[in-house]
């Protein structure tokens, strides 16, 4: 015979108390399970995060939501631009982050529920997590600009997001007849990688010096000044004299709009007509950190530097060129070291346990010659919300001579191989 003991009062309040005491307690001391912890965006800095999560050996179900079966780099991209590079030496699979235990799930993110702690996806399905990062990259702001919409871009590529764009601009430079202007339409700060533009402008009068001697490039900026300015102008009066003018904000330099039926760049002081345009957008977070409420008004998501965490959304942290990151850069290395940081930031949370965290730091390559490259490094701390860069940041020397050019255009390809390595295997 069974007998039941019913359980007194006190007994079933001090179980129901026990309950929501665990249900209330931090995820690592009721880890009873195996946590989830969902990126989207499977970038530099995405990518870079999923590996370090699995790499740290903790008990974490990660799982990478990416709309795209390949990645295509934007660093090295104005190669291709150039014609120095062909672009399937840009892209890159998930195989290899697949075999190291994350699930790879290659669906577009469309909604986010941080009440229930939910991701929708573009077939309907919905992922659960207990950590969300968001990776999403930039998007171009398409109506900052009068008359450049998508539609325009197929006229004027802003080649911004590799791939399409950038193979267009490419083939638009080659049939461009010589003696022709190519002109680029820089945006002002923040934008992703500052000083991309101006290594474009570069690449591209390399190209032109050896195929359209006749030909320049006009850089339209809507900044006074740039990043490494020093040693890029050096380099043009080196290696292009007179081939590249640039009109900076204060000369009327900044684009308001185009008229895409004649071809022509407006300004607030005056309209160009180039034979072929590269029209580069303001910039602002990707757009599911919109839909999720992770962007504020600046279409930026504000984070607690030391966390990433959303200032916005619980148990969601922001990586990479969608963050409001202060002095950090918007470029690819700084996005990777954000993930790995991040990444052992997610670790000790739910698991408990202690992990090194990487130092924040960026290093950014231009390269203006296939054997002449500068590059700016820092080393970057959490300050007032925001990053700060730690002294002791380096950039080359203004006056180096050719050897050391080309001994850091041999880095910028060391560089680029270390890392995709990090982000993709």
């Amino acid at each position: 015979m069974t007998v039941t003991r019913q359980r007194t009062r006190r007994e079933v309040g001090g179980l129901i108390a026990a309950g929501a005491a665990l249900l209330a307690a931090p995820a690592v001391l009721r880890a009873q399970t195996t946590a989830r912890v969902i990126i989207i965006g499977g970038g530099f800095g995405g990518a870079s995060c999923a590996r370090a999560l699995r790499q740290a050996g903790a008990k974490l179900d990660v799982t990478l939501v990416e709309t795209n079966k390949t990645f295509t780099s934007c660093p090295l991209s104005n190669e291709v631009i150039a014609g120095l590079r062909d672009i399937t030496a840009q892209q890159f699979g998930y195989d290899k982050v697949a075999a190291e235990g994350v699930r790879v799930v290659l669906q577009a993110a469309t909604a986010i529920d941080a009440a229930a702690h939910k991701v929708a996806l573009a077939d309907g399905a919905t992922l659960a997590y207990d950590r969300l990062v968001l990776a999403p990259g930039i998007d171009l702001d398409f109506t900052a600009l009068q008359g450049y919409d998508e539609a325009a871009s197929t006229v004027m590529p802003h080649a911004y997001k590799p791939g399409e764009q950038t193979l267009l601009l490419r083939k638009q430079i080659e049939a461009m007849p010589d003696g022709g202007t190519v002109a680029i339409a820089v945006p002002a700060n923040p934008s992703r990688c500052p000083p991309a533009p101006y290594e474009r402008a570069s690449l591209i009068a390399h190209y032109l010096k050896a195929h359209k001697p006749k030909s320049k490039v006009l850089i339209l900026d809507a900044k006074d000044s740039f990043s490494q300015q020093k040693l890029f102008e050096q380099a043009w009066q080196q290696l292009y004299p007179g081939m590249i003018e640039r009109i900076p904000l204060s000369q009327g330099g900044r684009v308001t709009g185009v008229e895409i039926g004649t071809r022509t760049v407006v300004t607030e002081f005056g309209n160009y007509n180039p034979d072929v345009t590269n029209i580069i957008p303001p910039q602002k977070a990707g757009r599911i950190a919109a839909l999720a409420g992770a962007a504020d008004r600046t279409g930026w998501c504000p984070i607690d530097a030391a966390t990433f965490a959303s200032k916005l959304l619980p148990d969601v942290h922001v990586i990479g060129d969608a963050c409001l990151g202060g002095g950090i850069p918007k470029s690819a290395g700084a996005a990777r070291a954000q993930g790995q940081t991040c990444a052992a930031v997610i670790v000790r949370d739910l698991t408990g346990r202690q992990s090194d965290t990487p130092p924040l730091t960026g290093i950014c390559y231009s390269l203006v010659a296939p054997n002449y490259a500068f590059s700016l490094a820092g080393v970057y701390q959490p300050k007032a919300d925001l990053f700060a860069e730690v002294e002791g940041g380096k950039t080359s020397p203004i006056d180096a001579p050719q050897a050391t050019r080309a001994a850091e255009a041999e880095a910028t390809t060391a560089w680029f191989k270390a890392l995709t390595h990090d982000a993709f295997g």
